[in-house]
């Protein structure tokens, strides 16, 4: 009996802490998260500082999917038109794949963008990289 009250309690806190997250990905609504204060580009890992560089010289990038369109579907970014915000990818040491690290940068010419955003948990939070 203890065995069955462990798991079915287990399951119902797991319902209970996951549910959010279902919700959150079958398309309901949610709040949208704002961006942290700023990060100075001098205070990011050197990876992102070079990948920021690339990124205004317009390339060569390391991975097929630098410079492809993010969508901002979980909204925390500022709302803008499909196509704005791009996504690079920043190295991580040690990593055998892209990792978590992304700066999005939005704007008009991706060489040339008006805002670029710095995340180390794979689009969880961001900060706005200031200069």
């Amino acid at each position: 009996m203890g065995f069955l009250r462990c798991v079915a309690s287990s399951g119902l806190l797991a319902a209970l802490l996951l549910g959010p997250l279902v919700q959150a990905r079958d398309g309901a609504a949610m709040p949208a998260a704002p961006v942290a204060d700023g990060v100075a580009l001098s205070s990011l890992p050197a990876e992102a500082r070079r990948t920021e560089h690339l990124i205004r010289r317009g390339g060569p990038f390391p991975y097929a999917k630098d410079g492809s369109v993010f969508f901002n579907r979980e909204r925390h970014l500022p709302r803008q038109n499909r196509g704005y915000y791009r996504e690079y990818t920043v190295r991580t040491p040690g990593s055998n794949d892209r990792g978590a690290r992304r700066i999005v940068c939005g704007g008009r010419e991706p060489a040339a963008p008006e805002a670029c955003y710095y995340t180390a948990d794979h689009y969880n939070s961001f900060r706005r990289i200031v200069n």
